[in-house]
């Protein structure tokens, strides 16, 4: 299991799940994810970090 640190582009939302991608692996499946998990104030192309099964809003 990969603990992080990896960045994440919220690509798609779908119900009560998110869609994943990837920000330096473009090319992998998205993942999806159980909105439960993430930030309520997530949109698409919202920018995730996650780390230690965490998941935060991406800041500059």
């Amino acid at each position: 299991m990969n603990f992080g640190p990896i960045e994440y582009t919220v690509a798609r939302l779908d119900g009560d799940y998110a869609y994943l991608q990837q920000v330096n692996q473009p090319q992998q499946e998205l993942k999806c994810v159980a909105r439960a998990l993430l930030p309520p104030e997530i949109s698409e192309g919202t920018e995730l970090h996650y780390e230690m099964m965490e998941y935060t809003i991406r800041t500059s």
